[in-house]
């Protein structure tokens, strides 16, 4: 087995972060499958109450990671929860006698990095482990669509009317912040756009933040483990050149808030017809402007689970896995949305479209 201990000895650390959808899971999915025969164990961040990544991850079979190398931390955005969740699991994960070659974290899709990798200079983590970098996965599609393209002149000359006027959307702030993170950015899902798409996406990215990381292009999360590990940047000492707007809020006095957004779960029966599910949830999600959705599936008479993940209105869906023995069959969805979303009206909606 090859490791990948730094020079003074370190766990090397690789922070995997990225907007809701970005392709995250499918990428760590593709890394573990080429490992290069390191032992790498997994923090995963999820928004919800649905496990659904951990899930994913641990259905891919991958010899260089197994289940009790996956760790997931549901207790929220671990930006808010370093203290309380991170810290004490790495202590854990360093005090195992088969210690890992690499760790990856991966961050939920609302989550600032920058906590994150300051944690690493904790007195307990600093002396075992470095952030060997931090990759942030670009939806290149939605980038593509507009989904961040805000025009910054016309909302300055608004402002300048309007003194009440609210500061940029959080969605735009967080991709900034995951972007001024970065050691390395990810163009993801590359194949949904044509050449000039991707010179705008190129363009619109690097505007986002004054640092200037590496930047590669992807398709289908598929990126080389010799590209993705490795990078020996060290990157939390270099935090404070990667402030986010979340705390600059806080140097100002301003007080940090996930309000922005919101998450619920919806458990469901059999779905008997998932193509025409998976149509009226576009409509759905359309309608009540749902950031993200994913989840599992029964559908009657198939042996495996069917995974839903959808970003915007674009839904990808698969059979992952076959059911467990012993394991109960149901449908349930994890909706993530801005904190005004109506949730019993979308609850109501899925309720009705499995029906």
């Amino acid at each position: 087995m090859t490791t990948a201990k730094t020079a003074h000895g370190k766990i090397p650390a690789t922070v995997i972060t990225g907007f809701l959808g970005a392709g995250k899971t499918t990428m760590i999915r593709n890394m573990l499958e080429n490992a290069q025969g390191r032992r790498i164990a997994l923090i995963i961040n999820e928004f919800g109450d649905l496990g659904v990544d951990g899930d994913v991850l641990k259905g891919c079979g991958a010899e260089a990671c197994s289940e009790d190398d996956i760790i997931e931390l549901t207790n929220g955005c671990i930006c808010c929860t370093v203290a309380d969740d991170f810290i004490p699991t790495m202590t854990k994960l360093l005090e195992r006698e088969n210690r890992p070659d690499h760790i990856i974290i991966e961050t939920s899709g609302l989550a600032l990095p920058q906590p994150l990798i300051a944690a690493f200079n904790w007195p307990d983590i600093r002396t075992q482990v470095t952030v060997d970098g931090v990759i942030t996965v670009v939806d290149s599609a939605a980038v593509a669509a507009g989904r961040f393209a805000d025009d910054h002149d016309k909302v300055d000359a608004l402002r300048v009317e309007d003194g009440n006027l609210d500061h940029e959307s959080p969605i735009e702030e967080l991709f900034e912040d995951q972007l001024t993170a970065a050691d390395l950015i990810i163009l993801n899902k590359t194949d949904l756009i044509d050449m000039a798409g991707l010179a705008f996406v190129r363009n619109e990215v690097s505007s986002r933040t004054a640092r200037k990381p590496a930047m590669i292009e992807a398709k289908n999360g598929d990126v080389s483990a010799a590209v993705l590990l490795g990078l020996g940047v060290g990157t939390e000492s270099d935090i404070a050149n990667r402030k986010s707007h979340h705390e600059m809020e806080h140097e100002a006095g301003e007080e940090h808030s996930h309000d922005e957004f919101d998450s619920f779960v919806v458990e469901l029966g059999a779905i008997a017809d998932p193509a025409g599910f998976v149509e009226t949830l576009k409509t759905i999600i359309a309608k009540h402007d749902v950031l993200r959705l994913k989840g599992f599936a029964d559908v009657p008479g198939k042996p495996m689970r069917l995974l839903i993940q959808a970003v915007g209105t674009r839904i990808d869906q698969y059979f992952d896995r076959a059911w467990a023995a012993g394991e109960v069959r149901r449908t349930r969805l994890v909706v993530i949305g801005l904190h005004d979303m109506e949730e019993a009206a979308v609850r109501a909606a899925i309720t009705a479209a499995a029906s």
